[in-house]
């Protein structure tokens, strides 16, 4: 079984190799290309996606730090909410966080328009949202997630009891914050940024919906406006080499996140506490973590609600809705989603027992080429599925593969499992890591086979990892954007391609119903996330 799995692993990675190779493949036709993109527009989508990444990245680390730091160390009213609410973000795509604030912040929107009303102004109050400044503030409300996750499991490790220990000994409150806990929060805020960066880059729905010249929108521009294979190659695997630093850099991070798993004590033989905090400080704390829910998650869905409600009011009733063709699309979306997270459910199933079992040899590389695929834009993926088949259609013209992968569900779903199988699998993978090899020893002791062992053993006691890995990739799914744009077959869209097609058209009441209901299957893993981090 391990060699049929390892061949699936690799065949996973072609797409990701197969970018790689176009530098191999350049011809003269394709050096003209390079450096025509070279003196043109690359500068122009490096030097944005760059000024992108530091914005984000820095802010998310502070307002990631920030909350985490105040949810961890301290107690004041409300905390027990903050501490899920501030997940609530993670729901939210940047594409549609992107489409609810154009319409809250436009010259015609609610606020603009009740400010002139209020104050007698006239004109626009602000400049326009559709620029790179307030692509990355979207961002960051959207992505700060990512840091105070990793920023808190590593606080609430050891930090409180540090800090106590610290106080027992004369330090001041700045000072235990200064001296104790940044350094332990460090590495985790260094990972959670790496992560918020790769999501940034891999953005294509803000970069387009914005008008921004971004390494991913350009790959899409090279390869459907321009009709440029080599341009696409080119710009994607500069894309893949920023993802492969972050990646490495994530990876050094993560490993220096090495904390005990429980917590220590103080003098006294108690658990220490967090420092209660009253009056000001507590409601600085409030706004604090209060400010990054609200304009990361309340204010959109408030918006996106207003918007159907309107839309409703406009067509005469809510039956009156497109509801037949919302059925199509969310249908479509469905089917793709389930299919996905089944066939990636199978592949991490297969490839934690095999690793298990048969650790050795071409599978541990195999698997880590797989792992690569989330870290990989969809862009970029798709790009690396379409080259190669571009060029057997050039070999082989008459062959039934192209048809079979281009603008087909089946090439889609493969895109799908190239870019999510490592969510899957590391979500497997850890539900194995509690299970003890003495209990498959046991097995092999008293004569089972390595089926049986699996379906009577392993698989009761992987239900709820198995479940959790599905759900996660069927969500993901729901909102890919880029990957399903180049590849979908005609005339076949799903939600997120229609709420980004209807917001590009500026018909953002129509786009307010698939965008809400991304939200909603969105909340699945959020909601997950929140209890298990309450239990532990």
């Amino acid at each position: 079984m391990h060699r049929l799995v390892t061949f699936v692993c690799l065949l996973l990675a072609l797409p990701v190799l197969s970018v790689i190779g176009s530098w191999i493949a350049l011809d003269t036709g394709s050096l003209a290309t390079l450096r025509h993109i070279s003196a043109t527009v690359l500068p122009s989508y490096v030097g944005n996606s760059l000024l992108l990444s530091v914005f984000v990245g820095v802010g998310v680390a502070v307002v990631g730090g920030a909350t985490a730091a105040t949810v961890s160390l301290f107690e004041f009213a409300g905390r027990r909410f903050f501490e899920w609410a501030l997940l609530l973000p993670l729901a939210m795509p940047a594409y549609v966080l992107a489409y609810a604030y154009t319409d809250f912040l436009q010259f015609s929107g609610p606020l603009q328009t009740a400010l002139r009303a209020l104050t007698g102004a006239q004109g626009v109050l602000w400049p326009d949202v559709r620029s790179l400044p307030a692509a990355a503030l979207l961002m960051v409300f959207c992505f700060f997630p990512y840091v105070y996750l990793l920023t808190r499991a590593a606080l609430d490790e050891r930090a409180v009891s540090l800090m106590e220990a610290a106080r027992l000994l004369g330090a001041g409150t700045t000072r235990r914050v200064r001296t104790v806990a940044l350094p332990l929060a460090r590495p985790a805020v260094a990972a959670g940024v790496a992560l918020a960066l790769m999501e940034t880059l891999a953005d294509y729905g803000v970069g387009s919906y914005f008008g921004l010249s971004t390494l991913t929108t350009g790959i899409y521009k090279a390869w459907l406006v321009m009709n440029d294979r080599a341009a696409a190659a080119q710009l994607a695997s500069l894309l893949l080499a920023s993802v492969t630093l972050l990646l490495w850099l994530e990876h050094r991070a993560q490993q220096r996140l090495r904390f005990t798993s429980a917590r220590a004590e103080t003098a006294h033989g108690a658990q220490a506490r967090p420092l209660k905090l009253s009056g000001a400080a507590a409601w600085a704390a409030i706004a604090v973590c209060a400010t990054p829910v609200l304009l990361g998650f309340v204010v959109p869905v408030a918006v996106l609600l207003r918007l159907l409600a309107q839309e409703t009011q406009a067509v005469g009733a809510i039956m009156a809705l497109p509801w037949e063709r919302f059925a199509q699309w969310a249908w479509t979306s469905l089917e793709l989603a389930m299919a996905a997270a089944l066939l990636t459910l199978v592949l991490a199933l297969a490839l934690s027992l095999a690793k298990r079992v048969h650790a050795r040899g071409l599978l541990p590389w195999a698997v880590r080429a797989l792992s690569l695929g989330y870290a990989v834009p969809g862009a970029v993926i798709a790009v690396g599925i379409l080259l190669p088949v571009g060029w057997l259609q050039e070999v082989a013209p008459n062959t039934g593969v192209t048809a079979l992968v281009t603008g087909t569900m089946f090439g889609l779903i493969f895109a799908y499992l190239v870019r999510f199988s490592a969510v899957a699998l590391h979500t497997v993978e850890a539900g194995y890591s509690r299970l003890p090899r003495s209990i498959d020893e046991t097995a092999r002791t008293l004569g089972a086979s390595q089926r049986r062992m699996f379906f009577e053993l392993h698989a009761p006691l992987l239900r709820r990892s198995a479940l959790a890995a599905a759900l996660l990739v069927f969500v993901e799914v729901m909102k890919e954007l880029p990957a399903t744009l180049l590849l979908r077959p005609f005339n076949s869209d799903t939600l997120a391609v229609v709420a980004y097609q209807l917001a590009r058209d500026e018909r953002l009441g129509e786009a307010a119903l698939p965008s809400l209901v991304i939200v909603l299957v969105g909340l699945i893993p959020v909601l997950l996330l929140s209890r298990a981090m309450r239990n532990v």
